[in-house]
């Protein structure tokens, strides 16, 4: 009876041997690819991955977008989207572009301040920046950048204006 448990227990073991295994089977990398055929990675050159597990998800590939089928550039609702009356539609573009207007006007004020301070480059010095020549440096630097992010954020509101059917 005793040896007879010693072999069950010992068949036990070399089965949990067996499935530890067959869950540590080599994983192989080929570039941003996994596998654990070795023939397949052998053929492609692949490298084996140690140390911890790699869990691969198969993602879905984006569905093409289809070309409109007419040439106007009009951007069309989806269907099953609500419809909008006319007169509500005209409603909201004179609404966006009132606001479109008041941001464009915020910004172009910006930009006259900013290129006020710049000075074409030579704005006045600060402070230390008169002993530390670097720190005026930077300053300079900084207020070029914001001076390009402000005519890029110009430039785009005026796109959208520009996107905006004509008033009527």
């Amino acid at each position: 009876m005793k040896t007879s448990f010693v072999y069950l227990l010992a068949a036990v073991a070399v089965a949990g041997v067996q499935v530890q295994a067959q869950a540590q089977e080599r994983v192989f990398r080929c570039g941003n690819e996994y596998t654990n055929n070795a023939t397949v990675a052998q053929q492609r050159g692949c490298k084996v991955m140690e140390g911890g597990n790699v869990t691969v998800v198969q993602g879905s590939r984006p569905v093409a977008a289809a070309a409109p089928s007419s040439s106007s550039g009009a951007v069309r609702a989806p269907s099953g989207s609500p419809r909008v009356e006319s007169v509500d539609q005209r409603a909201r573009d004179g609404e966006a572009r009132s606001v479109l207007e008041s941001e464009l006007k915020k910004a172009e004020e910006r930009q006259a301040q900013l290129l006020r301070d710049y000075n074409n480059g030579e704005p006045e010095k600060q402070g230390s920046e008169s002993r530390n020549y670097q720190k005026y440096l930077d300053r300079v630097a900084e207020m070029k950048a914001e001076i390009a992010r402000n005519e890029s954020d110009i430039a785009g509101i005026r796109r959208e204006i520009g996107r905006l059917p004509a008033t009527r």
